[in-house]
C-alpha cells in the first residue's frame, strides 16, 4: 500500500506543531511543509525586542530551523509558496524561488497560512514594510543601524506600542499614533490611560484620535520622510505600521473552504474544515470558539496557534482530541508596566449585550515596606447574580502580569468571584501583600453583587 502523505500550506507556529506531532505519531507517514519565506518556527512576539537591540541575534528567535525539522523526517520546502489548492484532486500547486510551478499531491492537509499586516488605504503605505517575520526584522534592524533620529509608529496595539518602546531604546524621537481615543483596545479604557501614561513617561509621544492621512516618502529613495495628519507633519526617518493584522484565508476560499462571522476560516473542535474529509486548518487563519462569548472569534497569538496545530496534527493521523476554545489570555511588557487581561472586558461585554458588575482596584505588587513595590491595578468584570468571573485586567510593575494566569483559570473554570476572594494563594512580602492584589480585587466585586 502506498505512504499517506500530510501536506501543510505554512511553516510557523500551527504548521510545524501539526507536522512535529505527526512525525511522532506516524513513523511512517510522508510529510512536506510548504513555507513562502526562509524560516520556520519562530517567535512574531520576539520582533520587538530584536529590532530594539535587547535580542542580539534574529536567530535567537528561531526555536527550530528547517534544517531542524529536516532532520526530524519532515520535508521542509522554504522559499516555496502554495498558489493553489485542489482539494477534489488531492493535489497543491507550488511554486518556487526562481518561479517555477510544481504540483504535490497529498492525502492529509493541513491549512496554517497565518495573518497578513494591514495595508492602510492612505498615500504611501505600500512603501513600508511590515516587521512581521524575521527576515523582515532584519531589513528593518539593518535599516535603523544605517541611522536615523525619528521614528513614527501608527497604531497603538501590543505591536504599536512593543515597537515604540524597542525605537526609544535606539535612542531616537518616537511619535505614536491612534486613530481610536485609546492604546490598547483590548483593555477597557481605564486601564488602558496607565499603559499611555508608562509610554509617555518613557519618551513617547501618543497622539489618539487622529488619523494618517500619507506617509510622505523621498522622491529618490522611496524611503519615509514624514507622516502627514490632518493637524500636523511629523518628521520620520522610519514608519512602522502596527494596525492589526488580518487571516490570509484567500487561498483556502478559492479551493471552497468556508470563512465564518469572524473572517477566518471556519473550523470544528477537532480543527476540521466543515464538508472536506482530512481537511484542517490552525492558528492565526482559523476561528476558535469564545468560551465566554459563546461564539466563533479570530483571536491571533502563538498559545492558540501551538495547541490548534497540534490538534491538527493529532487528528490528521487518525487521532481524537479536541480544541476547547479560547477565552483572549495575554499579557504585554509596556515601558515601565506589566500588562494582563483574560476573558472579556466590560466594553466588549457592553458590545455583546453582556450585563455584568465591574470594578477596579489599585493596589501594591509587594508588601508596602519591601524594597521594589510598585502600583498595580487589577480589574474583575463578573456576572450578575451568580458572581461568576467573566473577564479580568491587570496593569503594574514587576510581577503584575502573570497574575493574569489565575484569573484565566478562574475565568475558564467558572469560578464566583466569592469563590476567588477565598482562594488558598500563596503570600510573602517579596512577592505581595498577605492579600494578594487579586483576592482584594475580588472581595470588591463581591461586595457589588
Amino acid at each position: 500500500m502506498a505512504k499517506q502523505r500530510l501536506a501543510i500550506v505554512g511553516g510557523d507556529a500551527a504548521g510545524m506543531s501539526a507536522a512535529s506531532v505527526a512525525r511522532r505519531r506516524d513513523a511512517d507517514l510522508e510529510i512536506v511543509a510548504f513555507e513562502r519565506g526562509p524560516y520556520t518556527s519562530y517567535s512574531a512576539c520576539g520582533i520587538p525586542y530584536y529590532v530594539g537591540g535587547l535580542v542580539a541575534e534574529a536567530d535567537r528567535l528561531i526555536s527550530r530551523s528547517p534544517e531542524e525539522h529536516r532532520a526530524n523526517g519532515i520535508d521542509v520546502r522554504t522559499r516555496c509558496e502554495v498558489v493553489a489548492i485542489d482539494l477534489g484532486a488531492r493535489r497543491l500547486t507550488v511554486r518556487g524561488a526562481a518561479g517555477d510551478e510544481s504540483e504535490e499531491p497529498f492525502d492529509q492537509l493541513v491549512v496554517a497560512t497565518g495573518a497578513q499586516a494591514v495595508r492602510p488605504p492612505f498615500p504611501g503605505a505600500e512603501a513600508i514594510e511590515p516587521a512581521q517575520t524575521v527576515d523582515a526584522a532584519e531589513r528593518l534592524r539593518a535599516a535603523l543601524e544605517r541611522g536615523g533620529e525619528s521614528a513614527v509608529v501608527v497604531g497603538a496595539g501590543y505591536i504599536g506600542l512593543e515597537m515604540a518602546e524597542a525605537f526609544v531604546d535606539r535612542g531616537m524621537r518616537v511619535t505614536m499614533i491612534e486613530q481610536a481615543p485609546q492604546v490598547m483596545a483590548t483593555l477597557d479604557a481605564d486601564m488602558a490611560a496607565h499603559v499611555q501614561d508608562a509610554a509617555e513617561a518613557r519618551g513617547v509621544r501618543v497622539v489618539l484620535g487622529t488619523a494618517v492621512e500619507a506617509v510622505v516618502l523621498d522622491d529618490a529613495s522611496e524611503r519615509p520622510v514624514a507622516v502627514r495628519t490632518a493637524g500636523e507633519t511629523i518628521e520620520a526617518d522610519h514608519v512602522v505600521l502596527g494596525v492589526g493584522s488580518r487571516p490570509v484565508v484567500g487561498l483556502a476560499t478559492d479551493a471552497g473552504l468556508e470563512v465564518g462571522d469572524s473572517g477566518a476560516l471556519r473550523v470544528d473542535d477537532h480543527q476540521r474544515c466543515p464538508g472536506h474529509d482530512g481537511v484542517f486548518a490552525a492558528g492565526d487563519c482559523a476561528e476558535s470558539h469564545h468560551r465566554v462569548l459563546d461564539r466563533a472569534v479570530n483571536i491571533q497569538l502563538g498559545t492558540h496557534a501551538n495547541k490548534q496545530g497540534r490538534i491538527a496534527g493529532i487528528n490528521a493521523t487518525g487521532g481524537d482530541e479536541r480544541f476547547p476554545g479560547v477565552i483572549g489570555t495575554a499579557v504585554s511588557k509596556i515601558c515601565r508596566y506589566e500588562v494582563g487581561r483574560t476573558g472579556i472586558s466590560e466594553r466588549e461585554a457592553a458590545d455583546a449585550a453582556i450585563e455584568v458588575v465591574a470594578t477596579t482596584i489599585k493596589d501594591r505588587t509587594r508588601a508596602g515596606y519591601y524594597p521594589g513595590a510598585g502600583p498595580i491595578w487589577v480589574k474583575l468584570v463578573a456576572e450578575p447574580g451568580s458572581g461568576r468571573l467573566l473577564g479580568g485586567q491587570i496593569v503594574g510593575t514587576e510581577g503584575a502580569a502573570k497574575r493574569i494566569d489565575v484569573l484565566a483559570t478562574a475565568v475558564w473554570a467558572g469560578l464566583a468571584v466569592q469563590e476567588l476572594a477565598l482562594l488558598d494563594l500563596s503570600y510573602a512580602p517579596p512577592f505581595s501583600g498577605v492579600y494578594d492584589p487579586l483576592l482584594i480585587a475580588a472581595r470588591a466585586v463581591a461586595k457589588l453583587l
